[in-house]
């Protein structure tokens, strides 16, 4: 990272440090989690574009996401809630999301929709560790993790499972386990408001009804099914990604 984007994401956030307003509800950890949210969506919004090759939308989306950064570290630069002010990532969050934002700016303009889409990942990745650091999950971080343990099971897709392995089952199992285990913990995250919205019931229960063929795919050791299987997956994992991630 050049230092000049660096200087440029501390100009920013100094900017917010002075005007921050000592009556802000500073320790109001659901306005910050808003206002966090307010950024992030443009960051999946971006992120989404991305895939798509729609470029132009994704600058759109990121102008506006420096701008609900901008307006966070406003109310909350100088005034963090309170279970995060001696957190030792909050002040590099801060600089760190918006020398990002800028990166990927610069990037999509050179034709690099690689290192953009890398630079946006690694902003999600970094508002999930400040939050872990303090000891706090959103359905953000559960989503993260989703895509992790989903990963690892729809690898099986490039290297189908050897059932001649003894342990094979098992392992299947096990990754399968992670994946449901992980879906209902993200359920329970979503809070009442986004786990009875339609598009979020149709992911997290198709994610379950999807694995429930596993104990098929064993038994009939058939990696044709396991094929279909992981496509439906990948395609929750997306959504998931895309809408709440």
């Amino acid at each position: 990272m050049t230092s000049w984007l660096a200087h440029y994401a501390r100009a920013l956030l100094l900017v917010g440090l002075v005007a921050a307003p000592c009556s802000a509800l500073a320790d109001d950890l659901a306005d910050f989690n808003a206002a966090v949210e307010r950024a992030a969506a443009h960051n999946r919004v971006a992120l989404g574009y991305l895939r798509t090759q729609g470029t132009e939308l994704a600058s759109v989306e990121l102008e506006r996401m420096k701008d609900a950064w901008g307006e966070l570290t406003s109310r909350f630069g100088a005034n963090p809630p309170a279970v995060l002010k001696d957190n030792r990532l909050y002040t590099e969050t801060l600089v760190d999301v918006p020398t990002r934002i800028v990166t990927a700016m610069i990037m999509l303009d050179m034709g690099r929709d690689d290192i953009a889409r890398n630079s946006l990942q690694a902003i999600r990745l970094s508002l999930s560790n400040l939050r872990r650091e303090a000891g706090i999950e959103i359905l953000a971080d559960c989503v993260l993790d989703y895509s992790a343990v989903m990963a690892v099971f729809v690898a099986y897709d490039d290297t189908p499972p050897d059932w001649n392995r003894p342990e094979m089952a098992s392992e299947f199992s096990s990754r399968a386990d992670a994946v449901a285990k992980t879906a209902a913990r993200c359920d329970q995250l979503a809070g009442e408001d986004i786990r009875t919205r339609p598009k979020f019931r149709r992911l997290i229960d198709g994610t379950m009804t999807s694995l429930s063929f596993v104990p098929k795919v064993i038994a009939e050791r058939d990696n044709d099914l396991l094929h279909r299987l992981i496509g439906e997956l990948k395609a929750f994992d997306n959504l998931l990604s895309f809408r709440f991630g």
